[in-house]
């Protein structure tokens, strides 16, 4: 150790060492201190180079190297320096120094009135402990003491825990305790340096500390194909066989148990008993026709036209998309949407129940949600905040991530197609463009798939869909929800906004003071491939209201229904 801090010592005199008040040495005092703040900023740095090639798995092995490096480059090093230049010191100080004699010469030079010889200001008096907890009659030298003594490490920690928190970007923080709890350590076993030669270290590592922050965020984080790289399976552990045992001898039979019989109502007694098809009633028939009654019109689309309906068979209300002009091809994409969406079993998807021939063309009956788009809550009560906004990005995420677990893309993502039912939950509808993986492409009339305002980059340039893609427009009605425009700002006509988007310009309309702006900014990515997956995409979302203490199972917005039938959105409570 002595050897370690006599080296650095010199190197700090060597590099710094005015020669006017307080002293060449006091000054130099001050220089080992700022090479001393190196020592974790290379610690930290080292930890960003790591997670570069790593990520956000944190293992046995890497939770090990960067505990390495934290007791190394945040205790050990520091401490070394520390209390090896004190020990030097009050070496000299008591005339049994190791430094040379013309270094001991100009230690015991004086300079100032008020500091005296060097090596006695340095190395004599109390050490930090004794000065704290043993002070002097004198209030302002314990003031000047405790200012210094315990105010500049604390605000070096300050500045430690920024350096661990920008090693640890794009991941959880908690490993980065590591480095800043070793600092701690580093300054709790340095209470045994000379008080005078603390000042002054201390002086010069707060400065480095602080500009020590720059090289770290220099580094960068790791990249998002880095983070979203799954993790290697473990192979399972070799099994040795049972060891053989003669089997047991046949137990003897007892009679099976009696069980009481299930009772049946009535009326579902005569209903199982009758023969044939569920029956209907007069006039209707079973596979379309009269079973599905018209009530209103929703909405009218590029593919079809959606009316609400009551199920005469069943008595339930549904969604019934009819297609405009029932063609061959159009047909087919029906039945391709129908086929999609049963694969898909999620609470936040919306479910379809049947495929049927109506009198105008060939229908699919989707489940009823009521409540109001998304679009239209955001146009009538304002952007939300961004706990909800959290809330509808996971939980759109995670219905997206189902659909693509099942080779489902939904294309076509948007406000109009986020529906908050009376609960204020948001729902994913109109997969009425929706293509599983293995169907053809049935674009050729040319007719263009998605919304211009939202549609992803590689999407208006001709490229096929992809999961990015539908994390790209995902992400784009969040920034939506969050400041009230399409992230690339809205345009005079759609096929300006298609020429926007094919030519990827950069967007300008995020909501800059949100706390999801800089994962908006790396899902908006004109890259598909430096994306963050949806899955990355909910954990991330998730630790932000974890730490703000929200559940992600909240509402978006509460629906309120109004006289006549209507619905208003109002905030969350």
């Amino acid at each position: 150790m002595n050897a370690f801090a006599d080296w650095l010592l010199s190197l700090a005199h060597a590099l710094f060492n005015p020669g006017f008040c307080p002293g060449d040495w006091v000054w130099a005092t001050v220089a080992a201190g700022a090479l001393t703040a190196l020592f974790p900023v290379a610690g930290a740095v080292l930890v960003a180079l790591m997670r570069k090639f790593t990520g956000n798995r944190y293992d046995t092995g890497t939770i090990s190297a960067i505990g390495v490096i934290a007791f190394v480059f945040s205790f050990g090093l520091p401490w070394m320096a520390f209390n090896g230049i004190s020990g030097i010191y009050r070496a000299a100080a008591e005339g049994t120094s190791s430094l040379s004699k013309a270094d001991l010469a100009t230690l015991n030079r004086e300079y100032c009135s008020f500091i005296g010889t060097q090596s006695e200001y340095l190395g004599g008096g109390q050490n930090i402990f004794e000065t704290i907890f043993y002070p002097s009659g004198n209030v302002l030298a314990y003031g000047y003491y405790l200012g210094a003594l315990v105010g500049l490490p604390l605000l070096a920690l300050l500045f430690m825990i920024l350096q661990a928190r920008t090693a640890m970007r794009r991941g959880p923080k908690w490993p980065g305790r590591l480095l800043w709890v070793g600092f701690v350590m580093f300054v709790v076993f340095s209470v045994g340096v000379s008080a005078n030669a603390g000042v002054f270290l201390w002086l010069g590592f707060i400065p480095i500390a602080m500009l020590g922050i720059i090289p770290i965020a220099l580094v960068g984080p790791p990249p998002w194909s880095v983070i979203n790289k799954p993790e290697r399976p473990r192979p399972e552990p070799r099994r040795e066989p049972p060891p053989q045992v003669p089997p047991p001898p046949p137990p003897q039979q007892q009679p099976p148990k009696q069980y009481a019989p299930t009772a049946v109502a009535p009326a579902a007694q005569e209903l199982a008993a009758a023969p044939g098809p569920v029956p209907v009633p007069p006039g209707l028939t079973a596979n379309g026709g009269g079973r599905y009654r018209r009530i209103k019109r929703l909405g009218h689309g590029g593919f079809g036209t959606v009316w609400q309906a009551v199920d005469n068979q069943l008595g339930r209300t549904v969604a019934l998309k009819i297609a405009h002009a029932p063609d061959r091809d159009t047909e087919e994409r029906m039945r391709r949407e129908a086929r999609a969406l049963a694969m898909v079993d999620h609470p936040n998807c919306v479910r379809v129940y049947d495929l049927v021939e109506e009198p105008d063309g060939l229908a699919l009956v989707m489940e009823y949600l009521e409540g109001q788009s998304l679009a239209t809550a955001v146009d009538t009560m304002g952007p939300l905040d961004d706990v909800a906004a959290g809330r509808l990005w996971a939980t759109m995420a995670g219905a997206l991530a189902a659909a693509h677990e099942k080779g489902v893309l939904h294309r076509d993502v948007k406000p109009s197609n986020v529906i908050l039912d009376p609960q204020g939950m948001p729902h994913l509808i109109d997969f009425g463009i929706a293509r599983s993986r293995g169907d053809s492409t049935m674009t050729a009339t040319g007719m263009m798939i998605g919304t211009p305002d939202f549609v992803a980059p590689e999407q208006a340039a001709g490229a096929a869909a992809s999961p990015a893609s539908d994390a790209w427009q995902l992400a784009a009605t969040v920034s939506y929800a969050l400041s009230g425009y399409p992230p690339r700002g809205t345009r005079e006509t759609p096929m300006a906004a298609l020429m926007a988007a094919a030519r990827a310009e950069p967007v300008s309309k995020l909501p800059q003071r949100s706390a999801h702006a800089r994962l908006l900014i790396a899902s908006l990515d004109n890259e598909p491939r430096r994306r963050p997956t949806l899955h990355t995409v909910v954990r991330e979302v998730e630790g932000f209201l974890s730490r703000s203490g929200k559940s992600m199972d909240g509402p978006v917005t509460r629906i309120v229904p109004r006289h006549g039938g209507t619905t208003r959105a109002m905030p969350p409570r």
